[in-house]
């Protein structure tokens, strides 16, 4: 299935926006945060024309590995825009301009199939919370490795509440990746919890049990944090373990599936 004329033209015009973001010298701020928002905008209205089938006759949701990593990291983009607003990061920026180039690239070209029908009248939900845990745990890692990137830089000075060059304090920074942790946790559990009830009957295929195992990393995660206070690297690599089985869980089994197996995406 193709897309519209118009969703064609808006994502070709964020790839060009992302791809001068990241193009920009290490001086040139201002214009690559300039670039960078201004992909973030025409992306979203890509995602909105894809999504409402705008310009084609079709109706229904669209599935696939690639849409599914487009709204993912626009929802990234999002947390930085908002972010940007408070405090700079100006050392992430070309790192986010090559995510977004990278997802909007794969969306053009592999922009998977639409469901004109589904088996339940709550899988478009479902789907949708778990797209947004998806970019709440994105944000997760974001912060996280700005957080890694941070101790780093200032273990030799033992000042872990002292600004760190990203200009926000390390303490605050570390509790702003865990509110991300326990956002998408919860997004994710009713996510979870949705697909379960509205399933006829439910699978438990590779989706399910990545997510499961996801669920249960993140979960541990957060109470290994809440009762023994973990931290640092040892709360970053669950983090990360957990980030990288959902990532399986639905973009990585459809990619084999779309891709490597040129089977046409499910709706669940």
């Amino acid at each position: 299935m193709t897309q519209s004329l118009f969703t064609i033209a808006a994502s070709v015009a964020a790839l060009l926006a992302y791809g001068v973001a990241a193009a920009q010298g290490g001086r040139a701020g201002e214009r690559r945060h300039f670039a960078l928002v201004l992909g973030w905008l025409v992306h979203g209205l890509a995602i909105v024309l894809d999504t409402s089938n705008f310009g084609i006759a079709e109706t229904g949701a669209r599935f696939g590995f690639a849409p599914a990593l487009s709204t993912m990291s626009w929802l990234v983009l999002a947390v930085y825009a908002i972010e940007s607003r408070f405090v700079p990061l100006p050392g992430v920026r070309r790192a986010l301009a090559l995510v977004g180039l990278t997802s909007v690239a794969l969306a053009l070209f592999f922009p998977g199939e639409v469901k004109a029908h589904v088996t339940s009248p709550w899988i478009p939900l479902h789907w949708v919370l778990g797209i947004a845990s998806y970019g709440l745990f994105g944000a997760a890692v974001l912060h996280a490795t700005l957080l890694s990137n941070a101790e780093r830089q200032m273990r030799a000075k033992r000042a872990v509440d002292q600004p760190t060059p990203l200009g926000m304090p390390l303490l605050r920074l570390e509790k702003l990746t865990f509110r991300f942790v326990a956002a998408g946790f919860a997004v994710l559990s009713a996510a979870l919890l949705l697909g379960w009830w509205s399933a006829e009957p439910w699978r438990w295929d590779h989706k399910s049990v990545f997510s499961v195992l996801g669920w249960a990393v993140f979960a541990a995660l957060l109470v290994g944090r809440r009762a023994f206070g973990w931290r640092g690297r040892m709360a970053t690599r669950w983090l990360y373990t957990g980030a990288g089985l959902l990532l399986l869980a639905y973009v990585g089994s459809r990619f084999v599936l779309e891709v490597l197996l040129s089977r046409p995406p499910a709706a669940a």
